[in-house]
């Protein structure tokens, strides 16, 4: 190199902002979500012209939601980035539900110049205070030489382990610093080196003779079960599951994001004789889901007090927590692999006739038979199960790839999970483990953006949709292939749900705390920013809104006019309110 070129590449100064979007460029993140404004604008900016696509957002919680859906999607961490002060608390929504779901994350803050910290400056916050209880590691570049390390030590622990929710904190100040070209290749160099080795290493805790009481477990067990969930999705162990549940025969059980790992039209699907099966079975291989609410903590009465769990956990401390007869510590693609090969040095299979497997297959098709009895008949004005039924057979309808669903709300989910059908691996994105509404659009976005050769379907709750609503936007700004149809019945749970003695007071004219403007036209919304509207309250119009919408794959919001009366109040967790 001639020396003067080697003083040109002394001489070129890069500020805070170009160090960031070159470190994330270098360590792979290829998307980012935001919301833009002081002091990140240049950010963004400057990532873009690096090659990393940046999805403006309406508001970080959406956008929030956007990144740690294509955590999931992906496997690599989503970015989210803000402003400071109010932008980084708006988004702790989302890297909350990061952490709460175990998928990889980072949210950007810019914050506020660090000597005028504690003087009331713009926006001013102890971001890295307030972020503490949702993240697994946060931590602020106070100088421009640390930024390239900092933004390494947030993706790693944002991957590593089980997954979850870090933070980036970058001052004002250090955004406007300046460092000379070469002097930033060497530390980026140095990080990238270390961002490699950490990427390589995979959590395997297990011995021999933990997958050796495992397959024994199974092999001896008169009524086992295999029951997985999003952690095994997002391990991408969906040849190893199936190899397991078709070699050994045992029924399988999946949590609604773990729908379609084997496909619910599968022969040893129980999720049709999911009380039967969770209630008999008297050993219980649970591979990447948690015995939280959704699995009714593993404990009676819905479960045997006999059952023995052999739980597949990424976390030690998740292990430690439930306390199963076996825990095995590790990757669940890895763990199941392990498992295949000791099963195949000595097999077994229970066989279609076995009684465990005939009494599962036997309740299932009479709860199916039952469900689609109910489906068949159509009701005007629609209940949840008629237009259900229409958007599930329009979705099967596709073949492959199959669209990402999308679906949050209380009646509209739960009926959604008992009736859509999944047939292929990570294309359900629902309330999740938080049970968190609002996440419609960001994941409509993040999903639109990860797997831009499938259709995404979002199938909304009024309320649901009406968290995000304004993000149709940006559907339409992008030309992002998403349909989404909302289930509009007036209001939180539908109609007035008031018993008389609560009618009274001042203010008892005021519509009900769950109502909404009834029949809103919220088809018009979309149509506002140039998508495609539509109203459908009779099955002909359904069925042709949904033909036409999922052929053209342009953006477009369908109006279902639901019964204001058909639902229920909290879906099914009535109880808890």
């Amino acid at each position: 190199m001639a020396e003067s070129d080697t003083h040109n590449l002394q001489t070129v100064v890069l500020d805070g902002n170009q160090l960031i979007a070159k470190s994330l460029a270098r360590f792979g993140v290829d998307r980012m979500f935001g919301v833009v404004g002081i002091p990140v604008t240049s950010l963004a900016n400057r990532a873009v012209s690096l090659g990393v696509r940046f999805l403006a957002f309406h508001n970080e919680q959406s956008a929030g939601y956007a990144a740690s859906a294509y955590g999931y999607l992906t496997g690599r961490p989503g970015v989210l980035l803000t402003v400071s002060g109010p932008g980084c608390v708006h988004g702790l929504a989302g890297l909350s539900n990061a952490m709460a779901n175990g998928w990889p994350m980072v949210m950007i803050s810019g914050s506020c110049d660090q000597k005028d910290f504690g003087r009331g400056d713009f926006q001013e916050l102890d971001q890295i205070a307030a972020v503490k209880p949702f993240s697994k590691f946060a931590v602020k570049a106070k100088d421009i030489n640390e930024i390239p390390e900092c933004v390494l030590q947030a993706l790693a622990h944002a991957g590593s382990g089980r997954p979850g929710g870090c933070y980036l904190d970058f001052p004002s100040d250090v955004l406007h610093q300046t460092i000379s070209d070469s002097e930033a290749e060497g530390l980026l160099a140095g990080a990238a080196g270390r961002f490699r080795k950490l990427s390589e290493e995979v959590v395997f805790n297990v011995q021999n003779s933990q997958i050796e009481e495992a397959a024994s477990l199974l092999r001896h067990a008169e009524r086992p079960l295999i029951v997985f969930g999003k952690g095994a999705a997002f391990a991408r162990a969906e040849s190893a599951l199936t190899k397991l549940v078709e070699t050994t025969g045992i029924p399988f059980l999946p949590t609604p994001m773990g729908k379609g790992l084997l496909p619910d039209t599968h022969d040893l699907a129980a999720t049709a004789a999911r009380s039967l099966a969770i209630g008999k079975c008297d050993v219980a291989l649970v591979v990447g889901a948690r015995l939280n609410w959704l699995l009714h903590f593993g404990e009676p009465p819905k479960w045997s007090k006999d059952v023995k769990f052999i739980l597949v956990d990424v976390c030690q401390e998740e292990i430690e927590l439930r306390k199963p007869h076996l825990g095995l510590v590790g990757d669940a693609k890895l763990v199941l692999e392990k498992l295949n090969k000791q099963i195949k040095d000595d097999p077994f299979c229970l066989g279609r006739s076995h009684p465990w497997v005939e009494a599962i297959s036997r309740k299932a098709k009479e709860n199916v038979l039952k469900m689609e009895a109910q489906l068949a008949k159509q009701v005007v004005p629609f209940n949840f199960l008629t237009p259900m039924k229409i958007i599930r057979d329009a979705i099967l309808g596709l073949g492959t790839p199959a669209p990402i669903l999308v679906s949050e709300g209380a009646n509209t989910m739960d009926v959604g999970r008992a009736v859509l059908v999944q047939t292929e691996p990570r294309t359900r994105l629902d309330a999740g483990t938080w049970g968190t509404m609002g996440v419609g659009l960001g994941y409509c976005i993040a999903a639109a953006v990860a797997s831009p050769d499938r259709l995404v379907v979002a199938v909304e709750g009024d309320s649901g949709f009406g968290f995000s609503a304004m993000e149709v936007e940006t559907l339409v700004r992008y030309q992002l292939p998403v349909v989404v149809i909302v289930f509009n019945n007036g209001g939180v749970y539908g109609g007035d749900r008031r018993s008389q003695d609560e009618i009274n007071g001042p203010y008892k004219d005021d519509p009900a705390p769950t109502s909404f403007v009834p029949s809103a036209a919220y088809h018009t919304l979309i149509e506002a920013f140039g998508g495609k509207g539509y109203l459908a309250g009779t099955p002909e119009e359904l069925k042709s809104a949904l033909a036409e919408s999922f052929a053209t794959r342009k953006p477009a919001v369908i109006n279902v006019i639901i019964d204001p009366y058909a639902g229920s109040e909290s879906g099914r967790l009535q109880h808890k309110n």
